[in-house]
């Protein structure tokens, strides 16, 4: 999950541990931190994709037109693409390696 968030989404490994078995790290991008944690059992991510509880992390982007294109040329596979949605967002979706949903935009 740490290379997925840096090698892919460009964001920074602030912590990573402990050192001889790492299960627990933090990645920043700009303003936005995401703590992740191996807990030995397969990942639950967001099964329910209803009008209200779409996402399993929202993530507030100043420009999300540019980030889409920063994010298409490092060939990421968005789950929606970049669109205002019907509740006043702009914005796109994607999955991480986990199979997280992440949405990556800003109110309109």
């Amino acid at each position: 999950s740490l290379a997925f968030y840096r090698d892919r989404l460009g964001f920074e490994i602030t912590f990573q541990g402990p050192a001889d078995d790492v299960f627990f790290g933090i990645v920043r991008r700009g303003r936005a931190s995401i703590m992740l944690k191996d807990v030995g059992v397969d990942p639950l991510p967001n099964c329910k994709r209803e009008p209200g509880a779409r996402w399993d992390a929202y993530l507030d982007v100043p420009d999300p037109d540019a980030l889409a294109a920063e994010f298409a040329a490092r060939n990421v596979e968005f789950s929606e693409p970049l669109k205002d949605t019907d509740d006043g967002l702009r914005g796109f979706e994607l999955k991480d390696a986990d199979g997280y949903v992440l949405f990556f935009g800003r109110p309109r």
